[in-house]
């Protein structure tokens, strides 16, 4: 999950791609959904979000919830085996 970093303004050199997805990023979302929205490979944003990261204009977050127990983890894991 990425959100945009309040306060920190684009350099002018900021290409139209980097602009919409710092645009986009004022609520909390994930890579792929930028993705979706860009209509661009998720590939290429996560370059382009990596390089927002490294400049500060975007911060990395991790969804806060319930910890997942060992019992379903144990049942995804049998269940993509049987994919396989």
């Amino acid at each position: 999950m990425i959100a945009a970093s309040p306060g920190k303004p684009l350099p002018i050199s900021a290409g139209r791609t980097e602009r919409a997805l710092l645009g986009m990023c004022r609520r909390l979302l994930s890579l792929a959904e930028a993705a979706a929205y860009l209509e661009l490979p998720v590939s290429v944003v996560v370059v382009v979000a990596s390089d927002l990261v490294d400049s500060g204009h975007l911060s990395v977050r991790t969804p806060a919830g319930a910890p997942v127990s060992r019992e379903v983890l144990e049942e995804l894991l049998h269940g993509l085996r049987k994919l396989a």
